[in-house]
């Protein structure tokens, strides 16, 4: 049985996120995406296949070549799982700042 890939694993590693870097832009062949790290072409298609085993990433026919896109939807959901921490870190910064105002002021 294959297990599900977290997304969260997925961009944890430095060069998948990478990648999700460089085909953010544009749609790009395997072996554009290879040439930008000094890796094989072997390592650089693991990658490719975990993100599309993600979702983060999909494939696309044109012609004889596969291009490698950026699947928005997916990463407007680790956007979506961020915002909640994003919220409580501006109330946390908003009541450390009127502290500090307040020390200030005394």
């Amino acid at each position: 049985m294959k297990t599900r890939r977290d997304v969260f694993q997925a961009i944890a590693d430095p060069t998948r996120r990478a990648i999700i870097a460089l085909i953010a832009l544009q749609a790009m062949t395997p072996n554009a995406i290879a040439e930008n790290f000094n890796t094989t072409r072997q390592a650089i298609s693991n990658h490719l296949r975990i993100l599309t085993e993600c979702e983060l990433i999909k494939q696309e026919q044109r012609g004889r070549e596969i291009y490698y896109q950026l699947e928005i939807d997916k990463m407007k959901e680790i956007d979506n799982w961020l915002e909640q921490f994003r919220k409580i870190w501006e109330t946390r910064f908003s009541q450390l700042d009127d502290l500090l105002g307040t020390i200030k002021n005394k």
